[in-house]
């Protein structure tokens, strides 16, 4: 049974950071797309940041290139997506994705975590 689970959400202030981590069971961890993306009151799931776990290829929204970074430890089975200078605009539901192919939509994806709450205020 695939299991993604979210920890690492929160509250905090604009301009700060936040680390969210997505453990992975159950699922073929090697050669895969793991990706983050997040959904906003009223607004539909957008993605985030991807990334291959085979060679580590990433790919980022535009939105939040230059200040969130998604990262392997593949030791552990775990993606992690920094967040530095947050902006309240970031405030959503984060959810954690896996897929074998992979892709930039959220209908890429097959597999989901349960999301972590980000909240950022100004």
């Amino acid at each position: 049974q695939v299991q993604l689970v979210e920890s690492g959400g929160g509250s905090g202030q604009a301009g700060g950071s936040l680390r969210l981590s997505c453990a992975a069971s159950g699922y073929t961890y090697s050669r895969t797309w793991m990706g983050w993306f997040r959904q906003a009151p009223g607004k539909e799931r957008e993605g985030v940041a991807t990334i291959y776990t085979g060679d580590g290829r990433t790919y980022y929204a535009d939105s939040v290139k230059g200040r969130f970074t998604i990262s392997l430890d593949n030791s552990k089975n775990t993606v992690y997506l920094q967040m530095n200078n947050l902006k309240p605009e970031d405030t959503a539901m984060y959810y954690c994705a896996a897929d074998p192919y992979g892709g930039s939509s959220p209908g890429d994806f097959g597999y989901w975590g349960q999301g972590t709450q980000v909240t950022v205020s100004s």
